[in-house]
C-alpha cells in the first residue's frame, strides 16, 4: 500500500517537473538579459518605446488587418532575399519548402560560364544560421558539353550578409510603420 502511494506521489512530482521544463524550454519563462541604461524607468516612456519598436498588443480594430500570418509577404528573410536577388530571374521560389533557386545567370552573353544561386531557409528568424546559400557554376565548351560544380567562394558569404542586412532593414521599417499606423497614443501626464 505504501509503495503505491509513493509511486503516485513520485509520478505527480515528475509530471510537474517535466511540464515546468517544457514550459521553460519554450521560452515564455526564459530569462532575457537587458541593459538597465537602455530601458526607460517610468511607464509612459516604456509604452512609448514599445510602440516605436512595434511591440505590444492592440485591443479593438487593426485598420482592416485580419491578423498576423507567416506568409512570404510578412517574412523579412524571404522578402530580403527576393530584393537582393532581383537582378537574376528566379527558377523556383517555394515558400512552403523554404527554397529560392535562380535561373542560370551570366554577366556577359559571350561568356561560357554561368552561375545558379540556391538559398535554403532554415529558420524564419533573422540569424546567420537561419539560411544557407549555395552557388553552382556551369562551364560550357559548347551547348552540349557542360560541366556543373558547386562553387566555394566569398560570394556565398557576401550574398548571405546582404540578405541578412536587407531583412534587418525591412524588419525595422515594418516596426516603424506599424507604430505609425497604430491608433494608440500614450496617456498624457
Amino acid at each position: 500500500m505504501e509503495s503505491k502511494k509513493f509511486a503516485q506521489y513520485l509520478s505527480k512530482i515528475l509530471t510537474i517537473i517535466l511540464i515546468s521544463l517544457f514550459a521553460y524550454s519554450c521560452g515564455p519563462l526564459a530569462f532575457k538579459r537587458s541593459d538597465v541604461k537602455d530601458n526607460p524607468i517610468n511607464d509612459k516612456d516604456k509604452r512609448t518605446k514599445n510602440i516605436k519598436e512595434g511591440k505590444g498588443i492592440s485591443i479593438g480594430s487593426r485598420k482592416g488587418r485580419s491578423g498576423s500570418f507567416d506568409f512570404a509577404s510578412s517574412n523579412e528573410m524571404w522578402r530580403g532575399t527576393i530584393e537582393i536577388l532581383d537582378f537574376v530571374p528566379l527558377s523556383t521560389a517555394d515558400y512552403g519548402g523554404g527554397v529560392i533557386i535562380t535561373d542560370w545567370y551570366k554577366d556577359d552573353l559571350n561568356s561560357n560560364e554561368s552561375i545558379k544561386i540556391m538559398v535554403n531557409f532554415l529558420s524564419n528568424e533573422i540569424r546567420a544560421d537561419g539560411l544557407e546559400v549555395k552557388i553552382y557554376k556551369k562551364t560550357c565548351k559548347d551547348n552540349s558539353n557542360c560541366n556543373t560544380q558547386l562553387m566555394s567562394s566569398n560570394l556565398e558569404q557576401e550574398i548571405k550578409l546582404a540578405i541578412l542586412r536587407k531583412a534587418a532593414q525591412i524588419k525595422v521599417s515594418d516596426g516603424k510603420k506599424r507604430a505609425e499606423d497604430s491608433d494608440y497614443a500614450p496617456p498624457k501626464d
